[in-house]
């Protein structure tokens, strides 16, 4: 067969294989339609009906104006949920990552333990965490705290595995090389190549925990998220709304910062 002919078999047999794909997710997603009894023209009226309803009472006014003190009281508390959560994970994280790395491990069976452990605590979400520890802890802030930490150490010891894997290897066998101990090599060769982007990655994690402390704090009645749930709750939507907007203000400043910030140290 000549390569030209190959070629276009080849082409055909792609083109083929993706008709193919697109008909298998039509026909799952007509049966998840019918299933779940979904109606479309229903689902696109009661979006316009929302959407009439978000633009008509659901607004700030200038008398919710006056709730911005105790509302930037609450998000101050939220973000400094989500940063300390934070900063306590990215502790734990660093541990367990040069436990359970490749490149750093003392043993493939702390490491295993080490991934393990991870894994749990990643794939279980958030409000799940929440949700969780509600049992034993409780409503409060505490409990947002400790949802938050368990999330966000699964995450980041995950993220910090593959960062020294993929950014120490070849500093790390050369220190071995020349003999230098376990302790040296996690000195000067493991953290100096990874933290930049484990900062990056910190960074990031806060920009997460900032919208999830939100969610969380309707749960465990603490932060912004607590606010939000009692004044939507006993219909002050003007109020409610204003905290939407601070929400997303904040939000992006944050996301602002951190990027000037990425642009520094990587």
């Amino acid at each position: 067969m000549q390569p030209v002919e190959q070629t276009n078999l080849f082409f055909r047999q792609r083109r083929w294989s993706s008709l193919l794909g697109f008909v298998l997710i039509g026909l799952l997603s007509l049966g998840s339609a019918w299933l779940t009894e979904f109606d479309s023209v229903r689902a696109v009226t009661s979006f316009l009906k929302a959407l009439n309803w978000l633009f008509t009472r659901f607004h700030p006014t200038v008398e919710s104006l006056a709730k911005l003190p105790k509302i930037g009281e609450k998000m101050a508390e939220t973000i400094l949920m989500a940063i300390t959560a934070t900063m306590m994970a990215a502790g734990i994280s660093m541990v367990l990552a040069i436990i359970g790395s490749q490149t750093t491990r003392v043993n493939s069976f702390f490491g295993t333990i080490s991934r393990g452990l991870a894994s749990v605590l990643r794939n279980v979400p958030v409000i799940g965490w929440a949700l969780i520890l509600q049992f034993s802890f409780g409503q409060g802030m505490i409990t947002g705290l400790l949802a938050l930490l368990f999330g966000t150490t699964g995450y980041l010891t995950r993220a910090f595995i593959e960062t020294i894997d993929g950014s120490s290897d070849s500093s790390v066998e050369a220190l071995r090389a020349s003999g230098a101990n376990y302790l040296h090599v996690i000195r000067h060769a493991v953290l100096p190549s990874s933290l930049p982007q484990m900062m990056s990655w910190i960074l990031y994690m806060i920009e997460t925990n900032v919208r999830d402390a939100t969610l969380v704090g309707i749960l465990t009645g603490s932060g912004i998220g607590f606010l939000f749930e009692l004044y939507y709750k006993g219909s002050y939507y003007n109020h409610a709304s204003l905290i939407v907007l601070v929400i997303i203000l904040v939000v992006i400043g944050i996301e602002t910062l951190s990027n000037q910030i990425r642009r520094i140290i990587l």
